[in-house]
């Protein structure tokens, strides 16, 4: 398969509610992630290594930082004169009491029919992987299937926003699919990729939409499976969803293995993000860092152990930072002790503080705020 005759379409906001807390003032895509990048930097960063150089990106509310970190598109090569990067705001289909995937595909319906790539490519932003999705384009191409699904053979995570597994011949076919499935051991669940024909999904969708039916999984999926040749790729890499605090916070720490970082910030597929120049870390007389990831801009002047800051942190003298996830431009006063906090961006803790959270249940501390 050629691939720019691939739409791409990125959900910006599904699963907010997961992490309410890092998505009050933003969208799921826009949430920080890894010390430089946004969660959206992975799925648009996947597509673009793949060559495919039309992207619709569909946002609900919240998408002003969003906007402001996509700009024209110019980090992912999609500032172009034809094709590139879309910005698809909510516009109502007429069912406005739905919030679900089938509406916003419905909502775009203009955007869809008026783009000329034959296949469509949908994936969500809440999770983080680095995919060829050149091999799960020819895997389509090569079984004729009218659509292609994701999965990743495994248990399925805890808070998983929307699981379903697959029953999959020993040929790829797809022969039922479980919503919900109460299963104890592995399986195969579906990851939030699909890869079908652009005039096949528009109908699918109209059908839907027309029938008053908009769960994706049971209506779109599970009710056409017998109708359709659907088929599944298995991706057997690294993956993890934000499906909870917990899982953003015990994804940012698994960047520490350097097995991870190796898979996901592969050099030949590198993972691409809006450019912020800033000058490098200071570290000054005294101070202790040790397993962690310091963006630039930051000013380290007392103890960091097993933590990601992002750019413009500042760690005031004689004060200890274990387990945490500080995002930019925060700001840590003297003597302070602060282990398993997630602090949000400019946050400003004063002198003298002490914060504990727990492995499972780390501290959040929203935007702006001041402790």
């Amino acid at each position: 398969m050629i691939a720019n005759s691939v739409l791409g379409v990125i959900f910006s906001n599904m699963h907010e509610e997961k992490v309410r807390e890092l998505t009050e003032t933003r969208t799921m895509g826009s949430v920080p992630f890894g010390g430089r990048y946004r969660l959206i930097d992975f799925a648009l960063s996947n597509m673009v290594n793949s060559g495919i150089n039309k992207v619709g990106v569909i946002t609900k509310s919240n998408y002003q930082s969003l906007m402001d970190h996509l700009g024209s598109g110019k980090a992912w090569d999609l500032s172009r004169k034809r094709e590139g990067l879309y910005i698809l705001p909510p516009f109502s289909s007429g069912a406005s009491d739905h919030n679900s995937r089938l509406d916003s595909l419905a909502s775009v319906m203009n955007f869809l029919s008026h783009s000329n790539e034959k296949y469509v490519l949908m994936t969500d932003s809440d999770y983080v992987c680095n995919i060829d999705l050149r091999q799960m384009m020819q895997a389509h191409i090569q079984s004729g299937a009218d659509v292609t699904l994701a999965y990743h053979y495994g248990h399925i995570p805890e808070h998983f926003a929307e699981p379903i597994s697959y029953e999959i011949d020993p040929d790829g076919m797809i022969r039922g699919a479980l919503v919900q499935p109460k299963v104890d051991g592995a399986c195969n669940y579906g990851l939030p990729m699909l890869l079908m024909d652009r005039e096949l999904m528009m109908k699918l969708v109209s059908d839907c939409v027309s029938r008053n039916l908009y769960s994706f999984q049971r209506d779109f999926i599970q009710r056409n499976i017998p109708n359709y040749h659907f088929h599944g790729y298995e991706f057997k890499g690294f993956i993890c969803s934000i499906c909870s605090m917990n899982d953003y916070f015990e994804s940012n720490m698994a960047l520490m293995q350097p097995k991870v970082r190796s898979e996901l910030f592969n050099p030949n597929r590198p993972i691409y993000t809006k450019v912020r120049d800033d000058m490098p870390t200071r570290y000054g007389l005294g101070s202790e860092v040790s397993n962690s990831l310091i963006a630039d801009g930051c000013v380290i002047e007392g103890a960091v152990e097993n933590c990601v800051l992002f750019r413009g942190v500042h760690i005031g003298k004689n004060s200890k930072v274990t387990n945490c996830v500080i995002m930019q431009d925060s700001m840590i006063g003297q003597n302070c002790k602060l282990d398993y906090v997630i602090m949000d961006k400019d946050v400003t803790i004063k002198d003298d503080r002490s914060l504990m959270g727990f492995q499972s249940y780390p501290v959040f501390i929203s935007k702006g705020s001041v402790v």
